[in-house]
């Protein structure tokens, strides 16, 4: 089968090239390198020339008329150029509903031509779209990264990116995929909520973990236990940073000497899985029901991932006597017991790090998950 796989920010679409490749599948990844996380791709449309000194003035004179920088153009136009190759693909796959991130009118544009170009085309929602962020802006959830900006309205401006999926031209780019895709497929539980009603819902496949690439070693717990939080700027509130940075601080004073704490920022994706290889306990995210891809990797590894892990996805999994990972919260005081809890009892550790280990193998190997996908773009 001829897959087309467009758009990245995860590695969820390297990892599925990688498992549909071994079913002996011709997969294309077209995507971004997403920034600092420089993720691989067979065809990279983000900017390269607007982003050079000699475009710094025009840049600032296009954003004082368009609102936009001039990248943003640069990418849709660098796509829609690209677009005579992405024809006659059994499947297209987006990552989510504005895979190009380009303007509105452009990535319209480009996904129109998409559809009309290949035989069947299916949408992710694994990140902020407008139905998603629909949803969690209607309180529906019952707690939410929006929570933060309805105690404090000066927080708001921190959540621009995910607030302007609700500009009636988004809407329009989703309304539209909707009424022309083949289906919509859901990451995790976090998508799998707003879509629950929606007849395009094929409903979830697990992110899809490449277990040869990671690095597994049995947790040793000696001197001390190593506790790893790795910042990402762009998403510091949306991942509720601030919680965890607080409940850190607690610990370091009450565990001084068992205690090692590891904080990075905006890290290569490379680089940033070699720094926390060598940590027991990694602090992922506050407002998930789910794990995403990175705190899957993590456990892949035999971490113990403090993450999303509600009661749906426990129910879903049958997990209610397995512990796979810590689910979080947004209250420092429960961050500080359950990591208390973990420093003076390691002998947990190990329990969660073996479960999170046989989890990952059993539910999210790249290659069961990509035979997955396969039956569900057959079937539909």
């Amino acid at each position: 089968m001829k897959v087309l796989l467009v758009g990245e920010y995860s590695r969820l679409h390297n990892s599925l090239k990688e498992g549909l490749q071994e079913l002996k599948n011709d997969v294309f990844l077209a995507g971004m390198q997403d920034s600092f996380k420089n993720f691989s791709t067979d065809f990279n449309y983000d900017a390269k020339t607007t982003l050079k000194p000699i475009f710094k003035i025009p840049n600032k004179v296009f954003k004082l008329f368009f609102k936009k920088d001039l990248f943003v153009l640069e990418r849709g136009i660098r796509f829609y150029l690209a677009l005579p190759r992405f024809k006659n693909y059994d499947i297209v796959q987006l990552i989510n509903e504005t895979p190009i991130q380009t303007f509105p009118w452009l990535e319209k544009l480009i996904l129109k031509k998409l559809i009309q170009h290949n035989k069947k085309v299916f949408l992710l929602s694994c990140g902020a779209d407008y139905v998603s962020v629909k949803f969690a802006e209607e309180g529906k959830f019952r707690y939410s990264i929006f929570d933060i900006f309805s105690e404090d309205e000066t927080l708001k401006k921190y959540f621009n990116h995910s607030l302007h999926y609700l500009k009636p031209e988004f809407k329009a780019i989703s309304d539209f995929l909707y009424q022309n895709i083949n289906g919509v497929i859901a990451s995790d539980f976090d998508y799998v909520l707003p879509l629950k009603d929606n007849p395009k819902f094929l409903g979830l496949i697990p992110n899809p973990i490449n277990l040869e690439r990671l690095k597994i070693e049995n947790l040793v717990v000696q001197d001390k236990i190593i506790i790893f939080l790795g910042i990402n700027r762009n998403a510091y509130l949306k991942k509720g940073i601030p919680y965890f940075e607080k409940a850190l601080k607690i610990i370091q004073k009450r565990y001084p000497t068992k205690v090692e704490i590891i904080i990075t920022e905006d890290l290569p994706y490379s680089e940033y899985i070699n720094i926390y290889n060598r940590c027991h306990i990694l602090l992922d995210q506050i407002y998930g029901y789910d794990q995403g891809y990175n705190a899957l990797e993590a456990m892949g590894k035999g971490k113990v991932v403090f993450t999303g892990a509600e009661n749906e996805f426990l129910e879903y999994y049958n997990l209610q006597e397995n512990e796979v990972a810590i689910n979080t919260l947004p209250d420092v005081d429960y961050l500080v017991e359950k990591l208390s809890y973990l420093i003076e009892n390691p002998q947990t550790i190990n329990e969660i790090s073996e479960n999170a280990k046989s989890f990952i193998t059993k539910e999210h190997h790249y290659i069961k998950i990509a035979q997955k996908y396969l039956d569900t773009w057959i079937k539909h």
